[in-house]
Protein backbone atom coordinates (compact mmCIF):
# COMPACT_ATOMS: atom_id res chain seq x y z
CA UNK A 1 0.00 0.00 0.00
CA UNK A 2 1.83 2.85 -0.78
CA UNK A 3 2.02 6.07 1.97
CA UNK A 4 -0.64 8.86 1.00
CA UNK A 5 0.81 12.16 0.02
CA UNK A 6 0.22 15.44 1.28
CA UNK A 7 -2.20 17.61 -0.70
CA UNK A 8 -0.15 19.55 -3.31
CA UNK A 9 -0.18 22.99 -2.23
CA UNK A 10 1.25 21.93 0.80
CA UNK A 11 4.12 20.10 -0.93
CA UNK A 12 4.97 23.31 -2.55
CA UNK A 13 5.49 25.32 0.45
CA UNK A 14 7.62 23.04 2.07
CA UNK A 15 9.14 22.79 -1.48
CA UNK A 16 9.57 27.01 -0.83
CA UNK A 17 10.95 26.52 2.60
CA UNK A 18 13.74 24.38 2.03
CA UNK A 19 14.88 25.99 -1.24
CA UNK A 20 14.96 29.38 0.62
CA UNK A 21 16.89 27.63 3.53
CA UNK A 22 19.61 26.55 1.05
CA UNK A 23 19.81 29.80 -0.60
CA UNK A 24 20.22 32.06 2.44
CA UNK A 25 22.95 29.70 3.92
CA UNK A 26 24.71 29.15 0.24
CA UNK A 27 24.39 33.29 -0.12
CA UNK A 28 25.88 33.59 3.68
CA UNK A 29 28.46 31.16 2.91
CA UNK A 30 29.50 33.18 -0.58
CA UNK A 31 29.66 36.51 1.02
CA UNK A 32 32.93 37.81 2.24
CA UNK A 33 33.97 37.46 5.93
CA UNK A 34 33.84 41.29 7.45
CA UNK A 35 36.60 39.03 10.12
CA UNK A 36 39.20 40.15 7.56
CA UNK A 37 38.43 43.92 7.45
CA UNK A 38 41.53 45.43 9.59
CA UNK A 39 40.93 48.67 11.02
CA UNK A 40 42.22 50.67 14.06
CA UNK A 41 42.71 54.44 15.53
CA UNK A 42 45.46 56.49 16.21
CA UNK A 43 46.15 60.77 16.34
CA UNK A 44 47.14 62.28 13.05
CA UNK A 45 50.76 63.48 14.08
CA UNK A 46 54.01 65.56 11.96
CA UNK A 47 57.55 65.97 13.14
CA UNK A 48 57.47 68.65 15.26
CA UNK A 49 61.00 70.69 16.35
CA UNK A 50 61.47 72.99 19.19
CA UNK A 51 63.34 76.23 18.03
CA UNK A 52 66.35 77.11 20.19
CA UNK A 53 68.73 79.73 19.83
CA UNK A 54 72.49 78.31 20.77
CA UNK A 55 73.32 81.56 22.35
CA UNK A 56 72.10 84.16 25.39
CA UNK A 57 71.11 87.56 24.37
CA UNK A 58 68.13 89.43 23.73
CA UNK A 59 65.80 89.44 21.40
CA UNK A 60 66.27 92.58 19.33
CA UNK A 61 63.68 91.21 16.36
CA UNK A 62 61.00 88.45 15.81
CA UNK A 63 60.48 86.94 12.54
CA UNK A 64 57.37 84.89 12.80
CA UNK A 65 54.09 84.84 14.59
CA UNK A 66 51.65 81.61 15.27
CA UNK A 67 50.09 79.57 12.20
CA UNK A 68 52.60 81.52 10.17
CA UNK A 69 54.06 79.63 7.50
CA UNK A 70 57.99 79.68 6.91
CA UNK A 71 61.03 78.21 4.52
CA UNK A 72 63.81 76.42 5.69
CA UNK A 73 66.66 78.93 6.39
CA UNK A 74 64.15 81.58 6.87
CA UNK A 75 64.74 83.95 9.73
CA UNK A 76 63.02 83.57 13.29
CA UNK A 77 64.79 85.62 15.15
CA UNK A 78 67.69 87.95 15.80
CA UNK A 79 69.64 88.52 19.60
CA UNK A 80 71.56 91.85 20.07
CA UNK A 81 75.44 91.66 18.74
CA UNK A 82 76.96 94.71 20.56
CA UNK A 83 78.49 92.74 23.07
CA UNK A 84 80.32 90.50 20.68
CA UNK A 85 81.12 93.18 18.40
CA UNK A 86 82.85 94.87 20.43
CA UNK A 87 85.23 91.53 21.32
CA UNK A 88 85.09 90.88 17.71
CA UNK A 89 86.98 94.32 17.16
CA UNK A 90 89.62 93.47 19.89
CA UNK A 91 90.41 90.38 18.26
CA UNK A 92 90.55 92.02 15.20
CA UNK A 93 93.03 94.11 16.12
CA UNK A 94 94.76 91.23 18.19
CA UNK A 95 95.01 89.43 14.57
CA UNK A 96 96.80 92.78 13.08
CA UNK A 97 99.28 93.40 15.76
CA UNK A 98 100.11 89.30 15.50
CA UNK A 99 100.45 89.46 11.61
CA UNK A 100 102.63 92.63 12.17
CA UNK A 101 104.98 90.92 14.90
CA UNK A 102 105.51 88.05 12.63
CA UNK A 103 106.55 90.29 9.69
CA UNK A 104 108.86 91.61 11.90
CA UNK A 105 110.30 88.29 13.23
CA UNK A 106 110.56 86.86 10.03
CA UNK A 107 112.59 89.98 8.88
CA UNK A 108 114.86 89.44 11.74
CA UNK A 109 115.32 85.80 11.46
CA UNK A 110 116.00 87.01 7.39
CA UNK A 111 118.79 88.95 8.27
CA UNK A 112 120.42 87.04 11.08
CA UNK A 113 120.60 84.15 8.59
CA UNK A 114 121.96 86.11 6.22
CA UNK A 115 124.42 87.26 8.60
CA UNK A 116 125.25 83.92 9.59
CA UNK A 117 125.91 82.39 6.50
CA UNK A 118 128.08 85.29 5.24
CA UNK A 119 129.92 84.48 8.80
CA UNK A 120 129.90 80.65 7.76
CA UNK A 121 131.83 81.56 4.21
CA UNK A 122 134.16 83.81 6.24
CA UNK A 123 135.06 80.85 8.44
CA UNK A 124 134.97 78.34 6.04
CA UNK A 125 137.71 80.38 3.91
CA UNK A 126 139.57 80.81 7.32
CA UNK A 127 139.73 77.24 7.94
CA UNK A 128 141.69 76.47 4.83
CA UNK A 129 144.38 78.73 5.23
CA UNK A 130 144.46 77.92 9.16
CA UNK A 131 147.75 76.63 10.21
CA UNK A 132 147.29 73.70 11.96
CA UNK A 133 149.12 72.78 15.22
CA UNK A 134 151.96 70.39 14.69
CA UNK A 135 150.35 67.39 16.13
CA UNK A 136 147.81 67.45 13.48
CA UNK A 137 148.27 65.10 10.43
CA UNK A 138 145.57 66.37 8.51
CA UNK A 139 143.94 70.17 7.86
CA UNK A 140 141.03 71.78 9.05
CA UNK A 141 138.75 71.57 6.38
CA UNK A 142 139.85 67.87 6.31
CA UNK A 143 137.04 66.87 8.93
CA UNK A 144 133.53 67.86 7.65
CA UNK A 145 131.85 70.80 9.61
CA UNK A 146 129.38 68.71 10.98
CA UNK A 147 131.32 66.03 12.49
CA UNK A 148 133.29 68.79 14.13
CA UNK A 149 130.42 70.20 15.39
CA UNK A 150 129.14 66.89 16.80
CA UNK A 151 132.52 66.45 18.47
CA UNK A 152 132.63 69.90 19.84
CA UNK A 153 129.19 69.12 21.39
CA UNK A 154 130.58 65.63 22.84
CA UNK A 155 133.76 67.66 24.67
CA UNK A 156 131.39 70.07 26.20
CA UNK A 157 128.93 67.23 27.27
CA UNK A 158 132.36 65.48 29.03
CA UNK A 159 133.82 68.99 30.42
CA UNK A 160 130.20 69.74 32.42
CA UNK A 161 130.89 66.23 33.55
CA UNK A 162 134.13 66.31 34.60
CA UNK A 163 133.40 69.89 36.61
CA UNK A 164 130.66 67.61 38.45
CA UNK A 165 133.10 65.07 39.18
CA UNK A 166 135.85 67.59 40.32
CA UNK A 167 133.38 69.66 42.78
CA UNK A 168 132.40 65.52 44.04
CA UNK A 169 136.42 65.30 44.51
CA UNK A 170 136.55 68.77 46.34
CA UNK A 171 133.83 67.98 48.90
CA UNK A 172 135.20 64.42 49.47
CA UNK A 173 138.87 65.61 50.37
CA UNK A 174 137.13 68.80 52.86
CA UNK A 175 134.92 66.11 54.32
CA UNK A 176 138.68 63.91 55.02
CA UNK A 177 140.21 66.65 56.66
CA UNK A 178 137.96 65.61 60.03
CA UNK A 179 138.22 68.81 61.35
CA UNK A 180 134.73 70.94 62.06
CA UNK A 181 136.89 74.07 62.16
CA UNK A 182 138.30 74.22 58.37
CA UNK A 183 135.34 75.63 56.85
CA UNK A 184 135.04 78.31 59.32
CA UNK A 185 138.93 79.01 59.00
CA UNK A 186 138.80 79.01 55.30
CA UNK A 187 135.93 81.18 55.22
CA UNK A 188 137.98 83.80 57.35
CA UNK A 189 140.57 83.25 54.86
CA UNK A 190 138.30 84.81 52.38
CA UNK A 191 137.02 87.85 54.03
CA UNK A 192 140.55 88.93 55.29
CA UNK A 193 141.46 88.55 51.40
CA UNK A 194 138.78 90.69 50.68
CA UNK A 195 139.60 93.31 53.13
CA UNK A 196 143.30 93.02 52.18
CA UNK A 197 142.62 94.22 48.42
CA UNK A 198 140.35 96.88 49.50
CA UNK A 199 142.71 98.37 52.02
CA UNK A 200 145.54 97.80 49.42
CA UNK A 201 143.68 100.42 47.01
CA UNK A 202 142.58 102.74 49.98
CA UNK A 203 146.54 103.68 50.61
CA UNK A 204 147.33 103.79 47.22
CA UNK A 205 144.42 106.46 46.89
CA UNK A 206 145.67 108.47 50.14
CA UNK A 207 149.16 108.18 48.76
CA UNK A 208 148.29 110.00 45.49
CA UNK A 209 146.22 112.79 47.21
CA UNK A 210 147.94 116.19 46.43
CA UNK A 211 147.35 117.25 49.99
CA UNK A 212 147.52 114.03 52.42
CA UNK A 213 148.33 115.40 54.97
CA UNK A 214 147.13 112.72 58.07
CA UNK A 215 145.59 111.04 54.95
CA UNK A 216 148.33 109.09 54.73
CA UNK A 217 148.63 107.90 58.01
CA UNK A 218 145.16 106.97 58.40
CA UNK A 219 145.22 105.26 55.38
CA UNK A 220 148.52 103.37 56.46
CA UNK A 221 146.21 102.42 60.09
CA UNK A 222 143.94 100.74 58.13
CA UNK A 223 146.32 98.62 56.08
CA UNK A 224 148.48 97.41 58.71
CA UNK A 225 145.62 96.53 60.64
CA UNK A 226 143.88 94.64 57.31
CA UNK A 227 147.45 93.16 57.14
CA UNK A 228 147.61 91.65 60.02
CA UNK A 229 143.97 90.09 59.89
CA UNK A 230 145.06 88.93 56.71
CA UNK A 231 148.49 87.04 58.27
CA UNK A 232 146.44 85.59 61.07
CA UNK A 233 144.09 84.14 59.07
CA UNK A 234 146.39 82.60 57.03
CA UNK A 235 148.63 81.28 60.05
CA UNK A 236 145.12 79.71 61.48
CA UNK A 237 144.19 78.19 58.33
CA UNK A 238 147.76 76.36 57.53
CA UNK A 239 147.83 75.69 61.17
CA UNK A 240 144.84 73.16 60.84
CA UNK A 241 146.50 71.01 57.60
CA UNK A 242 149.68 69.36 57.40
CA UNK A 243 151.47 69.74 54.10
CA UNK A 244 149.64 66.72 52.47
CA UNK A 245 146.28 67.84 53.06
CA UNK A 246 147.10 71.47 52.13
CA UNK A 247 148.55 69.55 48.68
CA UNK A 248 145.48 67.33 48.34
CA UNK A 249 142.79 70.73 48.95
CA UNK A 250 145.02 72.91 46.71
CA UNK A 251 144.46 69.77 43.53
CA UNK A 252 141.07 69.73 44.35
CA UNK A 253 140.69 73.57 44.44
CA UNK A 254 142.60 72.96 41.04
CA UNK A 255 140.85 70.49 39.35
CA UNK A 256 137.53 72.50 39.69
CA UNK A 257 139.30 75.93 38.26
CA UNK A 258 140.84 73.61 35.21
CA UNK A 259 137.44 71.75 34.73
CA UNK A 260 135.37 75.22 34.71
CA UNK A 261 138.50 76.60 31.99
CA UNK A 262 137.81 73.38 30.07
CA UNK A 263 134.12 73.67 29.90
CA UNK A 264 134.23 77.48 29.24
CA UNK A 265 137.24 76.71 26.36
CA UNK A 266 134.75 74.39 24.78
CA UNK A 267 131.80 76.32 24.61
CA UNK A 268 133.16 78.87 23.02
CA UNK A 269 134.77 76.12 20.59
CA UNK A 270 131.23 75.24 19.90
CA UNK A 271 129.73 78.55 19.17
CA UNK A 272 132.71 79.12 16.76
CA UNK A 273 131.58 76.21 14.49
CA UNK A 274 128.06 77.01 14.89
CA UNK A 275 127.96 78.87 12.14
CA UNK A 276 125.29 79.58 9.37
CA UNK A 277 121.76 77.88 9.89
CA UNK A 278 122.60 76.53 12.67
CA UNK A 279 124.04 79.60 14.71
CA UNK A 280 122.72 80.13 18.10
CA UNK A 281 121.23 83.30 16.79
CA UNK A 282 119.69 82.03 13.84
CA UNK A 283 118.15 79.46 16.29
CA UNK A 284 116.95 82.01 18.79
CA UNK A 285 115.59 84.07 15.27
CA UNK A 286 114.16 80.92 14.74
CA UNK A 287 112.31 80.16 18.17
CA UNK A 288 111.26 83.79 18.11
CA UNK A 289 109.33 83.34 14.69
CA UNK A 290 108.13 79.65 15.80
CA UNK A 291 106.46 82.05 18.72
CA UNK A 292 104.65 84.64 16.53
CA UNK A 293 103.60 82.03 14.34
CA UNK A 294 101.67 80.59 17.39
CA UNK A 295 100.40 83.91 18.57
CA UNK A 296 99.09 85.17 14.69
CA UNK A 297 97.11 81.36 14.98
CA UNK A 298 96.04 81.89 18.42
CA UNK A 299 94.67 85.53 17.49
CA UNK A 300 93.11 84.39 14.06
CA UNK A 301 91.30 81.04 16.38
CA UNK A 302 89.87 84.11 18.90
CA UNK A 303 88.66 86.43 15.83
CA UNK A 304 86.95 83.10 14.26
CA UNK A 305 85.48 81.93 17.55
CA UNK A 306 83.79 85.63 18.29
CA UNK A 307 83.02 84.61 14.14
CA UNK A 308 81.34 81.85 14.91
CA UNK A 309 79.85 82.88 17.96
CA UNK A 310 78.36 85.94 15.99
CA UNK A 311 76.91 83.89 13.50
CA UNK A 312 74.51 81.95 16.22
CA UNK A 313 72.61 85.05 16.87
CA UNK A 314 70.70 85.00 14.03
CA UNK A 315 68.05 81.86 14.27
CA UNK A 316 66.95 80.18 11.51
CA UNK A 317 64.10 77.66 10.25
CA UNK A 318 65.30 74.07 10.81
CA UNK A 319 62.94 73.33 8.21
CA UNK A 320 59.62 74.27 5.89
CA UNK A 321 56.94 73.79 8.45
CA UNK A 322 54.24 76.07 10.53
CA UNK A 323 55.01 78.02 13.98
CA UNK A 324 52.89 76.55 16.48
CA UNK A 325 53.91 78.31 19.55
CA UNK A 326 56.04 81.75 19.90
CA UNK A 327 57.52 81.94 23.51
CA UNK A 328 59.29 85.38 23.10
CA UNK A 329 58.95 88.61 22.16
CA UNK A 330 61.19 91.97 21.16
CA UNK A 331 63.12 92.90 24.79
CA UNK A 332 63.09 89.75 26.04
CA UNK A 333 66.42 87.73 27.22
CA UNK A 334 66.75 84.13 25.97
CA UNK A 335 68.90 81.63 27.47
CA UNK A 336 71.04 78.85 25.17
CA UNK A 337 68.70 75.86 24.62
CA UNK A 338 65.22 77.84 25.69
CA UNK A 339 62.51 76.81 23.52
CA UNK A 340 62.07 80.08 21.64
CA UNK A 341 59.38 78.85 18.87
CA UNK A 342 57.70 75.23 17.99
CA UNK A 343 57.08 74.42 13.72
CA UNK A 344 56.07 71.39 12.49
CA UNK A 345 55.67 70.01 9.13
CA UNK A 346 52.11 70.16 8.47
CA UNK A 347 52.91 69.10 4.83
CA UNK A 348 54.01 65.30 6.29
CA UNK A 349 51.44 63.93 8.23
CA UNK A 350 51.62 60.70 9.70
CA UNK A 351 49.23 58.26 11.96
CA UNK A 352 50.58 54.92 14.28
CA UNK A 353 48.35 53.13 15.14
CA UNK A 354 48.68 49.45 17.41
CA UNK A 355 47.78 45.93 15.73
CA UNK A 356 47.29 42.47 17.38
CA UNK A 357 49.50 39.98 16.90
CA UNK A 358 47.39 37.63 14.97
CA UNK A 359 46.53 40.36 12.58
CA UNK A 360 50.05 41.08 12.33
CA UNK A 361 50.53 39.59 8.92
CA UNK A 362 47.77 41.42 7.27
CA UNK A 363 50.05 44.58 7.34
CA UNK A 364 52.84 44.86 4.85
CA UNK A 365 55.13 48.08 3.79
CA UNK A 366 53.26 50.09 1.02
CA UNK A 367 49.49 49.00 2.18
CA UNK A 368 47.35 51.49 2.05
CA UNK A 369 44.40 52.31 4.34
CA UNK A 370 41.65 54.67 4.24
CA UNK A 371 41.81 57.47 7.02
CA UNK A 372 38.41 59.13 8.33
CA UNK A 373 38.23 61.80 11.23
CA UNK A 374 35.18 63.21 13.11
CA UNK A 375 35.47 66.74 12.09
CA UNK A 376 35.21 65.70 8.12
CA UNK A 377 32.86 62.42 8.47
CA UNK A 378 31.96 62.91 4.18
CA UNK A 379 35.75 62.84 3.72
CA UNK A 380 37.83 59.78 3.23
CA UNK A 381 42.04 60.08 2.84
CA UNK A 382 44.53 57.95 1.93
CA UNK A 383 47.27 56.76 4.19
CA UNK A 384 50.43 54.40 3.09
CA UNK A 385 51.87 51.97 5.61
CA UNK A 386 55.65 53.10 5.64
CA UNK A 387 56.79 51.53 8.95
CA UNK A 388 56.04 48.47 11.40
CA UNK A 389 57.24 47.62 14.28
CA UNK A 390 60.13 45.29 14.46
CA UNK A 391 59.47 44.58 18.45
CA UNK A 392 55.99 43.59 20.39
CA UNK A 393 54.31 46.37 22.29
CA UNK A 394 52.35 45.35 25.58
CA UNK A 395 50.14 48.33 26.37
CA UNK A 396 50.51 51.17 24.42
CA UNK A 397 49.94 54.39 25.64
CA UNK A 398 47.27 55.08 23.50
CA UNK A 399 45.59 51.64 24.12
CA UNK A 400 42.64 52.54 27.14
CA UNK A 401 39.98 49.25 26.39
CA UNK A 402 40.90 46.20 28.43
CA UNK A 403 40.95 44.06 25.51
CA UNK A 404 43.85 46.09 24.08
CA UNK A 405 45.77 46.34 27.52
CA UNK A 406 45.94 42.24 27.67
CA UNK A 407 47.06 42.32 23.99
CA UNK A 408 50.31 41.80 22.80
CA UNK A 409 50.06 44.43 20.33
CA UNK A 410 52.81 46.21 16.93
CA UNK A 411 53.17 49.26 15.95
CA UNK A 412 52.23 50.63 12.28
CA UNK A 413 53.04 54.10 10.96
CA UNK A 414 51.47 55.52 8.32
CA UNK A 415 51.54 58.01 5.73
CA UNK A 416 48.76 60.46 5.35
CA UNK A 417 48.07 62.38 2.23
CA UNK A 418 46.22 65.83 2.85
CA UNK A 419 46.88 67.62 -0.24
CA UNK A 420 44.10 70.46 1.25
CA UNK A 421 45.43 70.82 4.68
CA UNK A 422 42.41 69.72 6.48
CA UNK A 423 44.10 67.62 9.25
CA UNK A 424 45.15 69.16 12.11
CA UNK A 425 47.92 67.46 14.51
CA UNK A 426 46.23 65.81 17.62
CA UNK A 427 43.39 64.74 15.67
CA UNK A 428 41.86 61.49 16.39
CA UNK A 429 41.41 59.05 13.14
CA UNK A 430 40.22 55.90 12.14
CA UNK A 431 42.39 53.67 9.93
CA UNK A 432 40.86 50.74 8.15
CA UNK A 433 43.47 48.68 5.96
CA UNK A 434 43.21 47.55 2.21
Amino acid sequence: MQPKLPPLPVRIIVALIVLGTLAYFGFQYLQPQTSDVLSASGTIEASVVNVSPEMAGKVTEVGAAEGDSVTMNQTLLNLDPSLLAAQKAVASAAVDSATAALASAQLKYDQTLDAALAAQAAQRSKDWNANVPSEFDQPNWYIEEEQQIASAQAELDTAQAAIDDANTNLERVITDLKNSEFLQKEQELADARAAFVIAQQVKDQAADASDNSGLTDAAQDYYDDVLTRLDDAEEAYNDLMNSDEADDVRYARGQVLVAQQRYDAAYARLLTLQTGADSPAVLAAAKVLDQAKTALAQAESNLALLEAQMSKLVVYAPMNGVILTRNVEPGEFVQPGAVAMTMADLSSLTITVYIPEDRYGLISLGQTAEVKVDSFPDLTFTATVIHIADQAEFTPRNVQTVEGRSATLYAVKLSVQDPEGKLKIGMPADVTFK
